[in-house]
């Protein structure tokens, strides 16, 4: 086969899970992306698949593994990042069919809205970052294990098939946001009344804006930079909780505000 025919065949293995099929095996030897640069390569042309079949444009982005909780959680040592469609963007408050997904799950969030194209510095730093974001929100990210057995895949697979999202519910955004010390904004996770996680702000790589910082280098260098209009997910500060069975949600992430999850 041709790279064409590759590239087109390994779209169609990691698409089939999320257009109805059953959960997502190793991909063989001869379509797994071989490196990150790779991985990512392969998350844009999927995409590009995905919203044609029906998921709508790219709106927003997530960035996993940027807090010590979750790399110990994954056995990952790095952030990885993950684009988010139009048809999984949910505000404030959400019902989720827990039978739509393979094993649904979910993490407590800082995200930021972008107010520029982040794009034409040399570097991003945390510093810098911020003159690009109109507000930052409370957000929860739905995460769907749609694999036979996740942890025996590397991680230029997940890369490419958007490291496990399956949504974001944003809550009311934060304009007034420059006099907020996001680094101890603390969010909690409440699943039918019960705490069942918490973290800080800083958790995620020393501060929220080092990971805002690492995505932007990164699309950037990619010639895809991320675009004003778009929202982030910065990282968990709480270890993902998997779903099998009707449950209400709040993540609590104080004068940042709050989002509300049922699974039904």
């Amino acid at each position: 086969m041709t790279d064409s025919d590759l590239t087109r065949h390994a779209v169609e293995w990691l698409a089939a899970s999320r257009l109805g099929g059953g959960p997502t095996e190793r991909m063989p030897d001869e379509l797994m992306p071989r490196t990150v640069e790779e991985g990512y390569a392969l998350q844009h042309r999927l995409n590009a698949h995905l919203t044609q079949a029906g998921f709508g444009p790219v709106v927003g982005h997530k960035i996993g593994c940027t807090t010590q909780v979750m790399q110990d959680y994954m056995k990952i040592d790095q952030p990885c990042a993950g684009e988010i469609f139009a048809t999984m963007e949910f505000h404030e408050q959400a019902d989720v069919q827990i039978d739509l997904y393979h094993r649904i799950g979910i993490e407590v969030e800082i995200g930021a809205l972008l107010s520029h194209d982040l794009a034409g510095e040399e570097r991003f730093d945390r510093g810098s970052v911020g003159g690009y974001v109109e507000a930052v929100l409370p957000a929860v990210e739905l995460v769907d294990d749609r694999y036979v057995d996740y942890p025996s895949l590397p991680v230029p697979m997940l890369i490419a098939d958007n490291f496990f999202n399956s949504g974001a519910v944003l809550g009311a955004p934060l304009l007034n946001w420059d006099n907020l010390d996001l680094g101890g904004v603390s969010g909690t996770l409440y699943i039918d009344g019960e705490e069942a996680g918490t973290g800080v702000g800083a958790d995620i790589l020393g501060h929220p804006f080092e990971a805002l910082a690492w995505l932007a280098n990164l699309r950037q260098a990619q010639e895809r930079p991320l675009r004003a209009g778009e929202f982030v997910l910065l990282g968990s500060i709480v270890k993902t909780v998997h779903f099998d069975a009707p449950a209400r949600c709040v993540a609590d992430l104080g004068e940042l505000g709050r989002v509300e999850v049922s699974f039904v």
